[in-house]
């Protein structure tokens, strides 16, 4: 049973069930649907040239059509590199020289991509190529067969620091990364997703679309967020879920929009650290906890905190059935499962470092097990701050930082220093109407940490900069401070 093999089996069992969902036109596209044009897309890229194996780029907008497109990718065998919409030529560049698509799935009129073996593909032009209707029940027979060790996806990494790399995940290591969440969220095929995710990344792809398609739920799709279009999405197609990143529950909280969602069975969040402080207000004033989940794009999903049991702030929870996860030296977290993605695309160097003799893969995140195995994230071992020979992560550090009244987001960076080596720099965002006081910040954190780790060097910033899945980007933090 390959992947998309037991999404077409439910289609086709029950083919009048609804499966997605157009938030702003209301249409609905029924089981029968989204298997027909899944497979019309892979008939239009096999008769434009693509194979099995190929690699084929995908970098299109929310809609009905990309989760159709990204379908019909791998129901042809074919390999899905998802890119960044945001991206720019020279950013693209990087990707199309490294893993060599032979053509890229765009929005229509998009002149980012660079030359490529085969013509670009719109899934416009997908919906509207005759020959795609014409080959379609010929190619069907030969779809869905690729087995569970093929490539699937190269899904590069965010890039906070250095350059990219693309991460190899097989079908198996997809369907298994997606049968977890199924089992851990108690997902079932009366749940309905309102997805308004970008999908182009591990939580808008393999947790939202392939987590909806393994349980044979639907999804109401959005084509960007909007707290106040989530909320209408929710009530007016009886949705039950929502993912999203700390973001999105940021300004859900700010438009006074949480308990819209009180109804929901499961709201989730990740792709950035959820602070213990939106934890909270998202629990008291939507009615339940938000389940903070943990993923890569290496290994899809990892741990969860659990649908019934605590869900603890500050925490990811605990290991996804099939997952191990432990801590190697300085608390490094390494993990080993049928989802954790066998090495990166054409690169050796990374790969040898990458992976424990025992197998076990080296998340470079920085953890802590308590005495129930939920884990809490404390930092990444790249952005960890060695100041006069003691270790500081910045993620103890934001934490105190933002228990401060006045402080709606902080971040924190290492920067050189002839005299520790390093010194501890924090970004602060103030609340709108607060006075920027250095020493009221200073005073603040002082009976919270050691005093190696309080910052020394404090700047106001309007916002912080972030990369498409929320992260903060620490090394545009430290290139601002080198900057005239």
């Amino acid at each position: 049973m390959t992947i998309t093999r037991g999404w077409v089996e439910r289609w086709r069992s029950e083919p009048d069930r609804p499966v997605l969902v157009d938030a702003v036109h209301g249409s609905a596209w029924s089981g029968r649907r989204v298997e027909l044009r899944s497979a019309v897309f892979a008939a239009s890229l096999e008769s434009r040239g693509v194979r099995a194996g190929d690699r084929v780029l995908l970098s299109c907008s929310p809609s009905l059509e990309t989760v159709v497109a990204y379908a019909g990718i791998l129901r042809l065998g074919a390999v899905v590199v998802p890119a960044n919409t945001a991206y720019t030529r020279t950013e693209l560049e990087h990707i199309v020289g490294d893993v060599r698509p032979v053509l890229a799935v765009t929005d229509a009129g998009d002149d980012r991509v660079p030359p490529l073996p085969l013509e670009p593909l719109s899934t416009e032009q997908s919906r509207d190529t005759p020959i795609g209707l014409e080959r379609a029940a010929s190619v069907a027979g030969r779809l869905d067969l690729e087995p569970d060790d093929a490539l699937a996806m190269v899904a590069y990494t965010s890039g906070t620091t250095g350059r990219p790399k693309g991460a190899m995940l097989t079908r198996g290591n997809l369907r298994a990364g997606a049968e977890a969440l199924v089992d851990a969220w108690r997902w079932s095929p009366d749940d309905r997703l309102v997805h308004a995710l970008p999908m182009f990344h591990m939580h808008g792809l393999g947790a939202a679309i392939n987590g909806s398609f393994a349980a044979g739920a639907s999804m109401v799709v959005l084509p960007r967020f909007d707290a106040d279009a989530v909320v209408a999405a929710v009530h007016e197609h009886g949705a039950t879920m929502f993912f999203g990143v700390p973001t999105m529950y940021a300004r859900l909280r700010d438009a006074g929009r949480l308990p819209d969602l009180s109804h929901l069975r499961l709201l989730v969040s990740g792709s950035a650290p959820l602070d213990p402080a939106l934890f909270h207000a998202v629990a008291a004033r939507a009615g339940q906890a938000p389940v903070e989940r943990y993923g890569m794009s290496e290994t899809v999903m990892l741990c969860s905190n659990p649908v019934e049991g605590e869900r603890r702030a500050g925490s990811v929870g605990l290991p996804l059935p099939g997952v191990e996860v432990r801590l190697g030296e300085g608390g490094s977290v390494e993990v080993l499962g049928p989802n954790v993605f066998g090495g990166y695309w054409e690169r050796p160097d990374a790969n040898a470092a990458a992976f424990t003799d025992d197998g076990f893969f080296r998340t470079g995140d920085i953890g802590e097990l308590d005495p129930d195995g939920y884990l809490r994230l404390v930092g990444r071992a790249s952005d960890l701050i060695i100041t006069g020979g003691y270790n500081v992560y910045p993620r103890e550090v934001e934490d105190a930082i933002l228990e401060h009244p006045d402080v709606v987001d902080a971040a924190v960076v290492g920067l050189p220093d002839d005299t520790w080596g390093e010194t501890v720099a924090a970004f602060v965002v103030l609340r709108e109407g607060a006075s920027y006081d250095a020493d009221a910040l200073a005073a603040h954190v002082e009976p919270r940490l050691a005093a190696y780790k309080r910052p020394r060097r404090w700047t106001p910033t309007d916002a912080l900069p972030r990369n498409a899945m929320g992260k903060v980007r620490r090394d545009a933090l430290r290139d601002s401070t080198s900057r005239p």
